[in-house]
């Protein structure tokens, strides 16, 4: 930790600080913000990130047709998942390595980076040798033997909040990976589970400013999964520039109504280029910026 990343010392006669359980990932420890670099773009800092792509990586056509959409439409980085834990056994579980290596060709076309998940610890180096970026999803966020296999990774490591996790509950499964060595944490707000039936999970817009006061690890939210609906998708974008996240995570599909994986939520390559636009328009307001977006591509997303 760097000098001016020290806490101020206590005034005299005041009670000693009580850090929380989660140290490395508390702002009293690292008051500044931290910021991951990420290719040419680095996510926490003035640039808005857009992570963009398919819930599930289904074939070579559809993963590189929607890859290249993402691209015009000015994503920094593609997802996309090889390994896909569903619900019930008889879902679409993904295509594992052959998958990844579809993500790898993705990246060999679009020059962008790739962000796909882990499931299991036996996994973990067959994925950091393809990912620029580990996620952990919802369903193992509180897998305490995964997250000590992943802060051994060199690879930065996105964590979605658990269905019913706590703010302190998510920044404390981020302290197993900072604990290990690995500071590349990036935090996801994805909505959680409450008795709301309307959409597939709540989102809390609210934790956003909850991590950013007791945390310095920078934060995502993803819409697709909160809301469950295509149409929410871009006001909850738009609110989450608002409210002060780092960036988005968005499902999009070149067909969803065919897709083998929450194809109801994700939204398609024409509706992405319109959110990107009002986005970059928006970002300056909010001390951000989404330099992918050049004039020439605003002018061309615009005809």
């Amino acid at each position: 930790m760097s000098e001016k990343d020290s806490p101020a010392a206590p005034k005299p006669g005041t009670p000693p600080l009580k850090l929380p359980s989660y140290k490395k990932a508390s702002r009293l420890t690292h008051p500044q913000n931290t910021v991951i670099p990420l290719g040419p773009y680095a996510i926490g800092g003035d640039e808005f990130v857009i992570m963009a792509g398919p819930c599930s990586v289904e074939a070579d056509p559809q993963m590189l047709g929607t890859a290249w959409e993402v691209k015009i439409g000015g994503a920094h980085i593609i997802r996309g998942g090889a390994f896909k834990p569903r619900s019930s056994p008889y879902s679409f579980q993904g295509l594992a390595e052959e998958g990844l290596k579809m993500l790898s060709k993705a990246r060999e076309l679009t020059g962008l980076g790739i962000v796909t998940e882990v499931m299991d610890s036996s996994d973990v180096d067959l994925v950091e040798s393809y990912a620029d970026i580990i996620q952990v999803g919802a369903r193992n966020s509180q897998n305490f033997s995964l997250l000590k296999r992943l802060s051994k990774c060199q690879k930065p490591i996105l964590l979605k909040r658990g269905l019913m996790n706590t703010v302190d509950e998510l920044l404390s499964s981020a302290e197993y990976i900072l604990a290990g060595g690995n500071e590349q944490v990036i935090l996801c707000e994805r909505g959680i589970r409450t008795f709301e039936p309307s959409t597939r999970n709540t989102l809390d817009l609210s934790s956003i400013l909850t991590i950013k006061e007791k945390s310095h690890l920078p934060v995502i939210v993803d819409p697709s999964h909160a809301s469950g609906k295509a149409h929410y998708v871009a006001p909850l974008s738009r609110a989450a520039l608002a409210v002060g996240a780092d960036g988005l995570m968005i499902e999009v599909h070149c067909a969803p109504e065919s897709a083998l994986c929450d194809g109801e939520e994700s939204i398609e390559p024409g509706q992405f280029r319109d959110l990107m636009v009002n986005l970059a328009e928006l970002a300056p307001a909010f001390g951000r910026r989404i330099s992918t977006l050049t004039p020439e591509l605003l002018a061309q997303n615009q005809r």
